[in-house]
């Protein structure tokens, strides 16, 4: 799981919702909105995914006028462990202005 609120090369509009706190997160979204981007995905895995879940409503009922939930992707990530492979779940919020 990625502890970094940064984002990665390829998309510039995308959060990472890691083991910080959920103001952070809720920070880059709103830093992303205000840079210029019409919409910010945020992606998570594992436990995580309920963080991502309230970062998106936070943003979507507190931060942001005119937000809104325009697609939840959940799926089945499998990783290659110690212990052979697992499967962790992992979500995509797209939240668009």
């Amino acid at each position: 799981m990625d502890d970094n609120i940064e984002t990665r090369t390829g998309n510039d509009n995308t959060v990472f919702v890691g083991k910080k706190g959920v103001m952070a997160y809720v920070l880059a979204v709103v830093t992303q909105f205000n840079n210029g981007e019409s919409s910010v995905i945020v992606k998570a895995r594992g436990r995580a995914i309920s963080r991502a879940v309230d970062v998106a409503e936070i943003v979507r009922q507190r931060f942001v006028q005119g937000v809104s939930t325009s697609d939840i992707v959940i799926a089945t990530e499998e990783l290659q462990g110690d212990e052979g492979t697992i499967k962790v779940s992992s979500i995509e919020i797209t939240l668009t202005r």
